[in-house]
């Protein structure tokens, strides 16, 4: 099984190359890496041609966000499974696409998914927050449950079967397209009990500011899928409360 990686990014010169180094040091041999920037300013091409011998795709052109730029990586990518590795994130581990595929080997699922974690940018040993996922039932959607977006992986079928990412959003479309994968029936997930990724704080997902665009957004896909409307959406922003607490609970710290 091929896996294509897609890393999208714009003016993230600090944070790129991490990125980079966490999907080339994986222990499985057959991974196809794209990364798709949106015509950055600073140095962010520069740390990534470093590295140009060993990435299989790389497009630098403007585009209207991060999602059109998912898009044109998926339509480039070749891979059996398609996962998503944001330019300021981790894989968990040099063994994570290695443990990844062996799963979709024993379950043949059409979807892969687990547990993620945040880290902080100036001490990115230390956990912040603790996203864990479960066995997916589908009422679960109706109290605001979706797993952390960047541990799921998906064959390439489905997304030619059940489309790209709605660019009509420009910061929740990994809800939406996440709830058209798992409102569907049709569509076999597995869920593995592992930590998949580690994201830092501050992304475009997590900066406070874009907070009140993100649930305006998250509402909208909420009632095009015929959830609980303000409920469901109360549930998935309460979630997040437990998450910040369970790295004090469980004391954890990791390294980098």
């Amino acid at each position: 099984m091929k896996v294509s990686i897609i890393t999208t990014c714009f003016n993230r010169e600090n944070t790129i190359e991490k990125a980079i180094q966490s999907v080339l040091s994986q222990t499985y041999p057959n991974i196809e890496y794209i990364i798709i920037d949106g015509a950055s300013k600073d140095g962010t091409m520069k740390k990534i041609n470093r590295y140009k011998d060993q990435i299989d795709v790389i497009v630098s052109e403007p585009d209207s966000g991060m999602y059109e730029a998912f898009n044109k990586g998926i339509q480039a990518a070749t891979g059996d499974i398609i996962g998503l590795l944001h330019s300021d994130d981790l894989l968990y581990d040099s063994t994570t696409i290695e443990f990844v595929v062996s799963e979709f080997r024993k379950t043949n699922a059409d979807l892969i998914y687990g547990n993620g974690m945040y880290i902080t940018n100036d001490e990115p040993s230390k956990v912040k927050r603790i996203y864990p996922a479960t066995h997916h039932r589908h009422y679960y959607l109706y109290f605001g449950w979706i797993p952390l977006h960047t541990t799921i992986y998906v064959k390439r079928e489905i997304f030619e079967k059940h489309g790209l990412y709605d660019t009509s959003y420009s910061i929740a479309s990994d809800y939406e397209i996440s709830l058209r994968w798992f409102t569907n029936p049709t569509i076999s997930k597995h869920f593995v009990d592992r930590y998949l990724v580690k994201m830092r704080l501050g992304g475009k997902s997590t900066s406070p500011s874009l907070q009140k665009k993100k649930s305006a957004e998250d509402f909208r896909i909420i009632q095009k899928y015929r959830l609980w409307w303000y409920v469901t959406l109360s549930f998935k922003i309460g979630r997040k409360i437990p998450q910040y607490i369970l790295p004090y609970l469980q004391r954890t710290n990791i390294n980098y």
